[in-house]
């Protein structure tokens, strides 16, 4: 008697057919997987070699005053005392004493004295900027060029990522401008957004993962979390716009605490913003992660007539925790980059004084890029690719130790 499942199973020259197809089928999977894989390395290389061709280069500049009107002495050799006293000299009364109050002038150092001089007495004129492209591969008629268009100017191959930028304030001259307002706004952003979404976010996966009943309401609830997560960003700037910044504006804006100079346009209301732009996610994968622990561990609990929450608190979490934190991970990459709802709420796009408290105004790093990119001056893009490098490393910063943090918990547990 014939046996049906032997007779459709292929013999013979059909049966290596058939495995030669199944072959070229797999192989070309392969293929297209490692295309796809390549087309991703590709764009994000393009993205950084991008970035990186704004930020560095050749850049042509004069001074518009000569340098030997305020001092004989060559501009490499003027020491801080030279600097400050030329300064007083040569600034008005009320400019000196602004700079005074926003700090001391006697105790700045000789590199914050050297950036004044060339900022407000000496005024640098960029005329023209080149990519670092254009700068390697043809410098000779960079050179060239410069020589014949700005006769009087110098020419430089600048890196517009320095340590002066990453410590100066913003200024109206791209020379001088920096991004230390902007990284600390944004790390204040950050830092409350995280304080207020996590343990929100993980204490509502628990109750609904541990404790809600499986019912219709339950159901609503998970299924309008899963709607928030892909609720456009400017949604949360106005929602935030409406709640902390006007009807709780005696909190956020410090009035209640005795602060009288502010307003609720503050970081702690775009902080609480990005905190409820990013909850939807934390919830969501701190339900998958706590999913992911095994029943058995929750049975074993309860045999020894541990109550839930002990069951909860002691081996649920415990080994839910990685996968929390890799959800904050998400969320905090999404509340770094996020630029809409901090406009909605009220950051500034230029501020040269660095955020102090909660109640104080603010910047970010997206808000100063979005700002540096409209305008028309090509030294402001510049600096706007030097600020996106930045924000990258400031972004794989922060994951690297949140990474980190994260299998430090799964080695203990």
């Amino acid at each position: 008697m014939n046996n049906p499942q032997t007779d459709n199973f292929p013999e013979g020259p059909s049966f290596r057919r058939a495995l030669n197809a199944r072959y070229r089928s797999a192989s070309l999977w392969q293929m297209v997987f490692l295309s796809a894989l390549l087309i991703a390395i590709l764009s994000l290389m393009t993205l950084l070699y991008t970035v990186a061709d704004g930020a560095f280069g050749y850049v042509a500049y004069e001074y518009k005053h000569d340098p030997t009107e305020f001092s004989s002495t060559p501009l490499n050799e003027l020491g801080k005392d030279e600097l400050l006293s030329i300064l007083q000299s040569n600034l008005s009364a009320g400019a000196f004493k602004k700079l005074d109050n926003e700090k001391p002038m006697a105790s700045r150092s000789h590199a914050d004295l050297y950036s004044l001089f060339l900022e407000r007495l000496l005024q640098i004129d960029t005329k023209q900027i080149w990519s670092m492209t254009d700068s390697f591969l043809h410098a000779a008629e960079i050179r060239a060029e410069a020589t014949h268009k700005y006769p009087d100017a110098q020419l430089e191959f600048r890196s517009w990522l320095t340590p002066q930028f990453l410590s100066s304030p913003m200024s109206s001259r791209a020379e001088f401008a920096g991004v230390r307002t902007a990284i600390l706004g944004s790390l204040w952003l950050v830092g409350i957004a995280i304080l207020f979404a996590l343990p929100v976010g993980t204490g509502a996966a628990i109750y609904l993962q541990e404790y809600a009943s499986k019912n219709w309401l339950t159901k609503i609830i998970q299924t309008n979390i899963n709607n928030l997560a892909g609720v456009p960003s400017i949604v949360y700037g106005m929602l935030g716009l409406a709640i902390f910044v006007r009807l709780l504006e005696p909190l956020t804006s410090g009035a209640a605490f005795g602060v009288i100079d502010s307003n609720g346009r503050t970081v702690l209301s775009a902080g609480l913003t990005m905190g409820m732009l990013v909850l939807p996610l934390i919830i969501i994968n701190a339900q998958e992660a706590i999913k992911a622990v095994p029943d058995s561990l929750r049975q074993a609990s309860f045999g020894v007539g541990a109550t839930r929450w002990q069951t909860v608190w002691h081996h649920v979490l415990p080994n839910a925790l990685p996968g929390i934190l890799t959800g904050s991970i998400l969320a905090l990459s999404r509340a770094l980059g996020e630029t809409a709802p901090l406009i909605v709420v009220g950051a500034s796009t230029f501020i040269s004084v660095d955020p102090s408290g909660p109640f104080s105004k603010f910047t970010a790093l997206p808000i100063q890029i979005y700002q540096w990119t409209t305008r028309a001056q090509p030294e402001f893009h510049a600096i706007a690719a030097a600020s996106i490098i930045v924000l990258l490393i400031l972004l794989l910063s922060l994951n690297a130790a949140a990474i980190l943090l994260r299998n430090r918990f799964q080695r203990k547990y």
